[in-house]
């Protein structure tokens, strides 16, 4: 926002220069992006009285002036401009005078052979912007001839082009930034105080009908009759003109003046087109959402087609302006305009943004509206402007009428509890002179006070702040008093403290165990993948969402595995080959009880996994089902992980004869298995792919223990182990899980490993059986082992399967 100093100051005592107060105001987070100092744009040019004109001998279009600067004699002044003439007043630059937004320094020269003692100015040329075509002509009364021609132009002035962030919305006013001026440097406020004005209640034909009240809870329309519309005061016009807003009417200044000065937006219709629009001398004047289909022009000459995302201002319920973002074309005010109607609406946020996006319209008024309007001084503004048309424009306050759908006005401020050992706990030493020490109670008490908040003691140290209902919006926490108080001490004066033993940086243990799973994936060949979280809805405990950007992305995915087949699918079609990887990342569903997520790895395997087909005759050579486990069983072992395999036949995708639950220390791990041959089919997959899916906190909770995280050494054996196989048949549903804890129990501290290195079924094998053989490895750390230390325990094996499992030894 463009900050006046010559205005700030009409509401503000100023003590510093508008280098230092640039400064300050940085320091305090409102960064000062350029400093504009109009007082250099005219150094030395004054007001000259033009005495006599003269045709040019030489020229056409050339005058030859005789101008009064004040020094007694007339200067020889030549001239292009066509409105040139005797008897009036003009600003004239005269001989050593340089002018920086023409880059001109005025020299004495001789033009088609006259000389020529300076230049007559217009206000282009001064830095103004115009729409008169030559130079500029004073009116008015009481013009001093030799003057200095910046105070009557309004270049008497300096511009701060002043940023703030996106939660100070008091600060996009002229008295939001006086306010902080006056917080910051302790000047005196002068802000100016509207006086009551009478309006009569509901003694005319005005009406208001609000469809919606959260998007507009308050509305005031008043009816003021018989105004004059003419050019805005000087005063006025250089006020604008400096915040960089150009000047139209009186009427239409005076509401751009008030939301520059107070931040509250209003807008002005032309009375007579209302009643127009409306086909009646009754005007209603409402607010709702519009309809699709429904179109309005607005002040810029474009068409908006509206949707139900468009706040809209009616009369008689036809579309008449866009609340809170810019006006309709039909209802404008004119040169011609004798009757208003002044709206002056508080708008919800919300609304006032999903409105100016929808329609691509962004104004200094919905700017406003978007990071929200003072509540507490709508009433303010609004008399305020209504006590400038009445002065400025001659209108007559005929009716108002009122929709407020506001709560008390103590709501719009909070109170807060603040405490100074959290203060200093938060902003730590301060520099005191050559000392450092702590911020005190009085200087909390004098900086909140200064922000216009109201302070009662409750304890040593302790208050209940009252916010103050133009920051209601960003003070709402004990940390937003205690940056306040940051920000007005001076981050300056906050002393840098490091820590004084800083200690080397570690990751947590189970970011050293995920980095660690991840390089075990990597190291069997399997790439990492990662998918979108969104997926498209039907499944069952799937949570969709509400306000999805596509239809296909609409529902968080349940599991891993459906989007490593679909990749796998897409890789094989693209002509990629086979993709075997894993993936890492997180599911959701829902429960009765609310909306859960977890952690989830997850892989695919198969194809054929050589590089080269040479060996087996160009023949794809799929990955089969011990391959997979293997790669699977690889990542444990290196994670110290002993996993057991049991039947499953829950997932319908896998194939149910060759799918496995995995199971740690008790718990369910995942599940490991074959894609189901009908759905392999419905993707035309490779013959075999295997997929497996564990529950990441599960896997960690298993690895978080010092066995594996702090693995100790165990010594190797220097003697030589003994083995013997076992062979026998068993029933196709005993497991050999079942049967490896059985012989490990039974081998006791002898036993050092027992492997499965055979399986037969088929012809001599009994049926419902299938044929298994182990080779036992037994081993002593201290001594070599003997066929009588080897044989009783081996034959307890074998008893130990007869009894507990009915096998039939066959060695």
């Amino acid at each position: 926002m463009r900050i006046s100093l010559n205005w700030l100051q009409s509401l503000v005592e100023l003590k510093l220069s508008p280098e230092d107060l640039a400064e300050t105001l940085t320091i305090a987070g409102f960064e000062v992006e350029d400093i504009e100092d109009r007082r250099t744009w005219a150094d030395g040019v004054v007001i000259g009285k033009v005495v006599q004109r003269e045709q040019h001998p030489n020229a056409d279009k050339l005058s030859v002036c005789q101008v009064d600067v004040g020094k007694g004699e007339n200067l020889n002044i030549v001239c292009g401009a066509a409105n040139v003439r005797a008897e009036i007043y003009v600003p004239v630059a005269t001989v050593g005078t340089y002018l920086p937004n023409k880059d001109l320094k005025i020299k004495p020269a001789k033009l088609r052979g006259v000389p020529s003692q300076g230049m007559i100015c217009s206000l282009e040329e001064l830095g103004l912007p115009s729409d008169v075509d030559g130079i500029h002509i004073f009116g008015g009364d009481n013009i001093q001839i030799g003057s200095d021609v910046r105070p009557l132009l309004g270049l008497d002035d300096v511009i701060l082009d002043v940023t703030s962030t996106a939660n100070r919305a008091d600060a996009l006013s002229m008295v939001g930034i006086a306010r902080e001026v006056a917080a910051i440097t302790g000047g005196e406020l002068k802000i100016p105080q509207p006086g009551e004005i009478s309006v009569p209640q509901g003694a005319g034909n005005l009406s208001i009908k609000v469809d919606d009240r959260k998007a507009c809870p308050g509305y005031i329309g008043t009816v003021i009759e018989k105004v004059k519309i003419a050019p805005s005061p000087d005063w006025l016009q250089q006020r604008l003109l400096a915040a960089g807003v150009r000047p139209i009417s009186n009427i239409v200044d005076i509401t751009n003046y008030i939301m520059l000065e107070w931040g509250q937006p209003l807008h002005a219709f032309d009375g007579d087109r209302l009643q127009a629009i409306a086909g009646s001398d009754d005007i209603s004047i409402g607010v709702r959402f519009a309809n699709n289909g429904e179109t309005l022009k607005t002040l810029d000459e474009k068409n908006r087609n509206l949707s139900t995302q468009n706040l809209l201002i009616t009369v008689n319920d036809k579309p008449l302006a866009l609340a809170g973002v810019m006006g309709g074309q039909e209802s404008e005010v004119h040169d011609g305009t004798e009757n208003l109607v002044l709206e002056a609406a508080l708008f919800d946020t919300v609304a006032i943004r999903r409105s100016s996006r929808s329609v691509g319209l962004r104004s200094e008024s919905s700017t406003r509206y978007e990071r929200g309007v003072n509540h507490a001084e709508l009433e303010v503004a609004c008399r305020r402007a209504l006590s400038l048309i009445v002065e400025i424009a001659g209108g007559t306050l005929v009716t108002q009428e009122i929709s407020n759908s506001l709560p008390e006005a103590s709501t719009f401020t909070r109170s807060i509890e603040l405490r100074l050992d959290r203060v200093n706990q938060i902003l730590g030493p301060v520099e005191l002179g050559e000392k450092t020490g702590e911020i005190e109670s009085e200087d909390v008490e004098r900086i909140l006070t200064a922000l216009g908040c109201q302070l009662t003691v409750c304890g040593d140290g302790t208050w209940t702040v009252c916010v103050p209902p133009y920051r209601y919006r960003d003070l709402e926490r004990e940390i937003d008093l205690i940056e306040e108080i940051a920000r007005l001490y001076g981050y300056d004066k906050l002393c840098d403290t490091l820590p004084e033993k800083p200690e080397v940086g570690y990751l947590p243990v189970d970011q050293e165990l995920i980095r660690k799973l991840r390089a075990a994936f990597r190291a069997t060949g399997l790439t990492e993948l990662m998918h979108y979280s969104l997926v498209k809805p039907g499944e069952d405990r799937q949570v969709v969402l509400s306000n999805p950007l596509f239809t296909e992305y609409s529902a968080l995915r349940t599991d891993l595995i459906s989007g490593l087949i679909d990749a796998f699918q897409y890789n094989i079609e693209k002509g990629n080959g086979a993709l075997n990887g894993f993936e890492i990342g997180r599911i959701f569903w829902e429960e009765e009880d609310g909306f859960l997520e977890t952690d989830i790895v997850a892989g695919i395997m198969g194809g054929d996994i050589t590089s080269s087909q040479w060996m087996n005759g160009g023949n794809q050579q799929p990955m089969n089902w011990f391959e997979a486990k293997g790669n699977l069983e690889t990542v444990f072992k290196v994670m110290g992980l002993q996993v057991e395999y049991q039947p499953d036949r829950r997932d319908e995708r896998l194939h149910p004869g060759r799918t496995a639950s995995l199971w740690v220390g008790g718990n369910r791990l995942g599940v490991f298995g074959q894609v189901h041959p009908q759905l392999r089919s419905e993707k035309d997959l490779p013959d075999d792919v295997y997929v497996f899916q564990l529950d990441l906190e599960v896997l960690l909770d298993a690895l978080d223990t010092d066995e594996i995280l702090v693995p100790k050494f165990k010594s190797y054996s220097t003697y030589p182990p003994s083995d013997r196989d076992i062979a026998f048949y068993a029933p196709v549903n005993l497991t050999v899980t079942e049967i490896e804890k059985a012989i490990t129990k039974a081998g006791k501290n002898l036993l050092d490993s027992v492997e499965l290195f055979d399986e037969y079924r088929g012809e001599k094998v009994p049926e419902g059986q299938r044929s298994l053989a182990f080779r036992l490895i037994y081993r002593l750390s201290d001594r070599t082992l003997t066929d009588a230390d080897v044989e009783p325990v081996h034959q307890k094996v074998r008893d130990t399967l007869v009894e507990k499992f009915g096998v039939s030894l066959r060695s």
